[in-house]
């Protein structure tokens, strides 16, 4: 009977469920979204979010300490300058697994599971938009401002000439 075991063997020894556990910590860091089975995404989720949670906090033992899970200084690397900046504020929940339903080979369930502040999708901050561009040429920005501002001036005298004009006619 498996009565309070809590740990998914993954039909794996422990030493290739861990090896398979840190490569796929180290792809998901890297890449920021993987696709696997429900069964890999959940115990993924369990390795990878006490990693993601000790690189808060930057310093020598918290990197050796996490270098011993991933084995990948790109990975360790990733995690302490760009994740752990992003994660910083959120205190858990750092990935979200989506179903995506089953492999037609052996009908397994298939998920995806992401970092939740990479995904531009679902989070607030929306991305700037690029500027429209045409294909035929414009005047730069510089020169086109200028240009207005001379016309401006031109235009000017020529209404205080016009209106003097009118206020003569009148009398």
């Amino acid at each position: 009977m498996r009565h309070g075991k809590k740990v998914n063997h993954l039909g794996r020894t422990s030493s290739h469920r861990e090896a398979l556990l840190s490569n796929m910590a180290a792809s998901l860091i890297l890449n920021k979204r993987i696709n696997t089975t429900l069964a890999k995404a959940k115990a993924l989720r369990k390795y990878v979010e006490p990693l993601i949670t000790k690189s808060k906090s930057d310093s020598t033992h918290s990197r050796r300490v996490v270098f011993s899970y991933l084995q990948n200084k790109y990975a360790v690397t990733e995690l302490f300058r760009e994740v752990s900046a992003k994660v910083a504020d959120r205190p858990g929940g750092y990935t979200r697994i989506i179903k995506l339903g089953n492999r037609p080979g052996d009908a397994a369930e298939l998920a995806m599971i992401e970092l939740v502040d990479f995904n531009t999708m679902y989070t607030k901050e929306k991305a700037a938009k690029k500027a429209k561009t045409t294909r035929r040429g414009r005047k730069p920005k510089a020169k086109a401002e200028g240009a207005e501002v001379s016309a401006e001036s031109t235009a000017e005298p020529k209404k205080k000439a016009s209106s003097k004009k009118k206020e003569s006619s009148e009398e």
